[in-house]
């Protein structure tokens, strides 16, 4: 059974794949990366999950640790495809 802090998990990988995507895409986000933090996203569209990534980034900061809040306003649908105007001809 899929527990809360299982989906969580997902919903945090998801997130943490299209990060990086954008970070290959900006060179210019390294200086925010070049210091050892803890990456915590807080997505506006998913209030549920901003606020337990928020809980445990207060838990890492109360221990002496470094974040990096990353704020996501939200996430366009997944892509399968980026082709465009596919045309099949069987004969």
């Amino acid at each position: 059974m899929e527990t809360l802090k299982d989906k969580f998990f997902e919903r945090n990988s998801e997130l943490s794949m299209e990060f990086s995507k954008y970070v290959l895409e900006h060179p210019e986000m390294d200086d925010f990366l070049a210091e050892e933090r803890v990456t915590v996203f807080l997505p506006e569209f998913d209030p549920e999950l901003r606020e337990f990534n928020m809980r445990i980034a207060k838990d890492i900061e109360a221990k002496g640790g470094k974040v990096l809040y990353v704020k996501v306003k939200q996430i366009s649908p997944k892509i399968t495809s980026r082709l465009i105007g596919v045309e099949v001809v069987a004969n």
